[in-house]
C-alpha cells in the first residue's frame, strides 16, 4: 500500500498491509478505541499517523501528544525553554484527561475539541482538532506514552494498543537536522539540540520500547512489523 503521507515535507511511503490491518481490527469494536504511536524524536510518528488516517477514512482521527506542549511563555517562566520537548515540558495531566474524555464521551452526539501543535510558530493552539462522535478510533501518537513516570502510566492506562516506531538512528538525527533548520536554526544550533535535547530523550524512550504491544520499523520508505517481510 502506497500512501503520501504530508508531514512538513512530502514523503512517500509504504505501510506494510498488516499494520492497515491490525488498525481495521481496533476500528470493529463496539466501543471507540484509542491507538498509541510511540517513538523517538523524529522516527516518523507523525508521517505514520497521517498515513493511517488517510487509509482508514472518517472512522479515524489523530489526537497528538504535541498540542500539550507548554507554550513558549510557560515554558519561560519554567526556566525550561532550552529544553523543550522534555516529559516536564508538557501538561502531561491535560493528555491525561483529554484521552479519557475522549475515551468515553458525555453523550453519543458530543464533539470533542483537541489541541494542536504548529511548528510553524512553535506553539499549541486549543479546540484545533475536531473529534465528532462517530469517530472509532483516536491515534494519538507522541514521545512518552510509555514512561513510567508519573502521570504517564495513567495515559498508558487510556490507551488500547501502544505501537513502537523504530528507525535507524543516524536517519532520525537526520531527519531531526533537517526539521531544526526548516523552523529556524542554523546548522549548527540544529547539531547542537539534537545533541543536548533530543538524544537524551530518545535513550528514555527507547530504554521502555520492550512496553510496546507492537513493534515497527521504518527502512528506507517501508514501514512494517517488527518480524514481517
Amino acid at each position: 500500500m502506497r500512501i503520501k503521507a504530508m508531514e512538513t515535507r512530502s514523503l512517500s511511503i509504504d505501510i506494510d498491509p498488516l499494520i492497515v490491518d491490525a488498525a481495521w481490527r481496533l476500528i470493529d469494536s463496539p466501543a471507540r478505541r484509542i491507538l498509541g504511536l510511540v517513538g523517538a524524536p523524529g522516527s516518523g510518528k507523525s508521517t505514520l499517523s497521517e498515513a493511517l488516517l488517510a487509509a482508514l477514512g472518517d472512522q479515524a482521527q489523530v489526537v497528538p501528544m504535541d498540542g500539550f506542549h507548554l507554550s513558549n511563555r510557560q515554558l519561560v517562566a519554567l526556566g525550561r525553554e532550552q529544553r523543550k520537548g522534555a516529559p516536564d515540558t508538557f501538561d502531561a495531566f491535560g493528555y491525561r484527561d483529554l484521552l479519557r474524555r475522549l475515551r468515553t464521551p458525555h453523550d453519543e452526539s458530543e464533539i470533542v475539541y483537541a489541541p494542536g501543535f504548529y511548528r510553524e510558530i512553535e506553539e499549541p493552539i486549543a479546540a484545533s482538532i475536531a473529534v465528532p462522535p462517530v469517530t472509532s478510533l483516536i491515534i494519538t501518537e507522541g514521545n512518552y506514552l510509555l514512561l513510567e513516570d508519573e502521570p504517564w502510566p495513567q495515559v498508558r492506562e487510556t490507551l488500547d494498543e501502544v505501537w513502537f516506531l523504530d528507525v535507524d538512528r543516524e536517519l532520525r538525527e537526520e531527519r531531526l537536522v533537517a526539521r531544526h533548520r526548516q523552523f529556524g536554526r542554523t546548522q549548527q544550533q540544529a547539531l547542537d539540540w539534537v545533541r543536548t535535547t533530543d538524544a537524551p530523550n530518545a535513550e528514555r524512550i527507547e530504554a521502555v520500547a520492550a512496553n510496546a504491544d507492537r513493534q515497527l520499523w521504518w527502512s528506507g520508505t517501508r514501514i512494517r512489523f517488527k518480524g514481517s517481510t
